[in-house]
């Protein structure tokens, strides 16, 4: 039943996005008889470093959609404090709902099922913009960041390149 109710929705939001799209992304389907699995391209956001840059992910959602969260996982390379190495994306709204138990984030900074692969996706073009180093995913990003920026910025600009590259 779940599963349904989670299909339902997520067909329905596929169809919203195709009859409207939003600016900095684009969302379909890995494969049009799955429902679960989304590929999506984000296009870096102006006036940031990823500026130019297209970045490739999938967007997997569980069964009990929109109980709980999907996962995101970058394929292109993409070197943020905030994605860990292996491209899977780390912000509080992917997180399970309810109290973090290491106590980094509120609640209500945490999975709503109010979210929608539009908001999740926008918080991930936020998270480009502004890279949080506090809880980093990528601690070696995270560093950089922070101790030695025009590093970070080379190693970045890096990514954006092989992203052109790619298309």
């Amino acid at each position: 039943m779940a599963a349904s109710q989670a299909s339902l929705l997520l067909q329905k939001q596929l169809k919203d996005l195709c009859k409207k799209p939003v600016d900095g992304f684009s969302a379909g389907l890995v494969d049009e008889n799955n429902v679960f699995d989304w590929s999506v391209s984000i296009m870096g956001p102006p006036d940031t470093l990823y500026e130019g840059g297209f970045f490739s992910a999938i967007m997997s959602f569980p069964q009990n959609y929109p109980i709980s969260p999907p996962t995101v996982r970058f394929t292109t390379e993409v070197w943020h404090p905030n994605v860990y190495p292996d491209g899977k994306v780390c912000i509080s709204i992917l997180h399970p709902p309810g109290d973090d138990p290491n106590g980094y984030e509120l609640a209500t900074e945490r999975w709503s099922p109010v979210h929608t692969v539009e908001s999740i996706v926008l918080s991930i073009i936020s998270m480009l913009s502004s890279p949080n180093d506090e809880s980093p995913a990528n601690i070696d990003a995270a560093k950089q960041w922070r101790d030695s920026r025009e590093e970070f910025r080379k190693r970045v600009s890096r990514c954006v390149r092989k992203s052109q590259e790619l298309l």
